[in-house]
């Protein structure tokens, strides 16, 4: 299945739910307190991130989508400092000052470890004072994000659902506890495993997860259900079709904070632009993976996204131009593929050729053709050549089984393209000797090295060309 993209601008996303401020407090640690056994960190950094459902919508306007987010703060400057955040990444929020003071979770850091984490949670409460902007923004939404923080915002879930269906609206929810039944009417819930065995029971494997997951779908009306597992990926469980298991797209996980919230950001936002569900889904899925590998709340762009599914996709073989040559060349490197190029001028391929490539093949993992143009052509074998131009060349090269890119260069010599893309191997047939090679101190200094192949006897362009020409 190929997956694109869809054009997140169209997406309109309105976020409801909890908001709190990440505080991260970092510094060395370099002693163990005298008052008790626990060490001391000397702060020298401060950083602050949304969190919560706030984070949700800043993960929609990454994506390049229109986040609007609804949600209660206290009358301080950490709610002052929660808008300019969200401000700043172009979050319209309408941010009711209900509560005695704003969520806040303090993370303090030292040596790339979360020591310890202190949150202070105001009483909840003051739930009412959302649905007035909720309404009112409601009809220019494609859609609603409930995130359920467990720290009140959503007390009044069952309204906001009913507004949103009545309108015509799905909802998306990612949800928190073991009351699901209060979410029922729902378009959607991503609960992580956790969560989702808390209320549909434990799960031996992914078969009884995808049972209990459309028992419990049936059970609250729901169109679809999205359980997020972590390392093992993510199991997409909808009405009338089997239950669909996506692997998990992450590279490196380095902090999991708020996988959740990009998770239905992006499954929000790809659906609003108008993608399928199960696009969405591993759009979802791509993203995560993405933000797993940040430090803290974080964000995934378009480009990490696209960035992501590029790493993952099969690496294409066939015809290429130099720098798309060079970010398959890196990707191939990325994986620990060893590469091997030749080059030459091929304008009639013979087994003589066909020998000798399978052979450069054997030499690593990845072969690449460079062949020289038309013009290179007539001026190293004279204007009577080449036979076949060069488009038909590369393409019957690009068929043999043994090439995975032919690309083609237009000095008389391809040292400059060698320099650039410093294969592991270079090699050239047996009629050269190594210190004639194109490249070869490049390679070398590299660290690469230089093999001449045997020559196939026998076989010759020339010399098929002058048997052809004989009278």
């Amino acid at each position: 299945m190929h997956l694109a993209l869809p054009d997140f601008r169209r997406a309109r996303v309105l976020v409801v739910g909890d908001v709190m401020l990440d505080l991260y407090w970092h510094g060395e640690t370099r002693r163990i307190s005298p008052e008790a056994p626990v060490p001391v960190v000397r702060i020298d950094k401060e950083g602050a991130r949304v969190g919560g459902a706030g984070n949700v919508a800043l993960n929609v306007a990454a994506l390049g989508g229109r986040a609007r987010l609804i949600g209660l703060v206290g009358d301080d400057p950490e709610a002052d400092r929660l808008q300019a955040l969200l401000a700043a990444q172009g979050v319209e929020c309408a941010l009711a000052r209900g509560l005695p003071h704003t969520l806040r979770k303090l993370r303090v850091v030292s040596r790339q470890q979360q020591l310890i984490r202190l949150d202070f949670e105001p009483p909840a409460g003051a739930a009412d004072l959302l649905l007035s902007d909720y309404r009112r923004w409601l009809a220019e939404a494609d859609c609603v994000v409930l995130s359920d923080y467990a720290k009140g915002a959503l007390a009044g879930v069952r309204t906001l659902i009913d507004l949103a269906r009545a309108a015509g609206r799905p909802v998306y929810i990612d949800p928190k506890g073991t009351d699901f039944a209060r979410y029922r009417g729902a378009s959607l819930l991503t609960p992580n495993l956790a969560e989702f065995e808390a209320v549909a029971g434990p799960c031996a494997d992914a078969a009884e997860i995808a049972r209990k997951g459309e028992a419990l779908r049936a059970q609250l009306g729901l169109e679809a259900l999205l359980v997020t597992r972590g390392e093992e990926g993510m199991t997409l469980i909808e009405a009338g079709r089997p239950a669909r298991h996506f692997p998990t797209r992450a590279r490196e996980v380095y902090d999991v904070t708020g996988a959740g919230d990009t998770v239905i950001a992006a499954l929000a936002a790809s659906m609003a632009a108008g993608a399928p569900l199960e696009e969405a889904v591993q759009i979802a899925n791509y993203a995560a993976g993405v933000v797993v590998g940040k430090l803290g709340t974080a964000t995934a762009s378009p480009e990490e996204i696209l960035a992501a599914l590029d790493s993952h996709a099969p690496l294409p073989r066939g015809v290429v131009d130099e720098e798309g040559l060079l970010r398959l060349v890196a990707r191939a490197r990325a994986a620990g593929e060893r590469i091997v190029m030749t080059n030459g001028c091929f304008d009639l391929l013979h087994p003589g050729h066909v020998t000798y490539l399978a052979q450069a093949r054997a030499l690593g993992d990845r072969l690449i053709v460079a062949v020289n143009d038309d013009a290179s052509v007539r001026r190293l074998k004279g204007e009577r050549r080449p036979i076949n131009a060069l488009a038909a060349r590369m393409t019957v090269l690009a068929a043999l089984a043994s090439v995975d890119w032919v690309v083609p260069f237009g000095e008389d010599t391809p040292e400059r393209l060698i320099c650039r893309v410093r294969p592991d191997v270079l090699v050239k047939g047996g009629d050269y000797r190594p210190e004639e090679i194109a490249g070869a101190e490049c390679v070398r200094a590299a660290g690469g090295e230089v093999r001449v192949l045997p020559y196939v006897q026998g076989y010759s362009t020339t010399r098929i060309i002058d048997c052809l020409n004989a009278p």
